[in-house]
């Protein structure tokens, strides 16, 4: 069974990157990492969380294991209309994902109704709704 160790050198070598670029990415001395991915040095959860968000992989993937890792996440596409609507309205890109985020959750629950692409007072309308839920 691999250690946390393993699948963290697994992880960080698939993409292509050397112990001493991701001690630096995630803030841990070089020889504290090979320590650790040779299995002779425990780690703090803390430094976990900094390797797992450098090596885009779940806590659970690094501590427990299994059998693949997860998947990179697809990209977020924001349609035409709510990019110039973020700009107009000075929306940061967290209120913008958010938003995007309640309307797929909105369209999902209405799947049986035809879907027409919002317009940008579609949006607008669905902000000033939901704005003071946004962060």
């Amino acid at each position: 069974m691999e250690t946390t160790g393993q699948r963290i050198r697994k992880l960080r070598e698939n993409k292509g990157l050397t112990l001493d670029q991701l001690s630096e990415r995630a803030g841990i001395s070089k020889g504290f990492l090979s320590d650790a991915e040779n299995g002779n040095r425990n780690m703090s959860s803390q430094n976990i969380l900094k390797i797992a968000n450098e090596l885009n992989a779940s806590l659970d993937y690094l501590l427990r294991g299994a059998d693949v890792p997860p998947p990179n996440p697809e990209p977020v596409t924001i349609p035409a209309e709510l990019t110039q609507l973020a700009r107009d309205m000075n929306l940061s890109f967290t209120q913008t994902e958010a938003l995007l985020a309640a309307h797929r959750s909105v369209i999902a629950r209405r799947s049986n109704e035809e879907r027409k692409t919002p317009t940008a007072e579609d949006w607008k309308e669905m902000y000033e709704t939901l704005k003071k839920f946004l962060v």
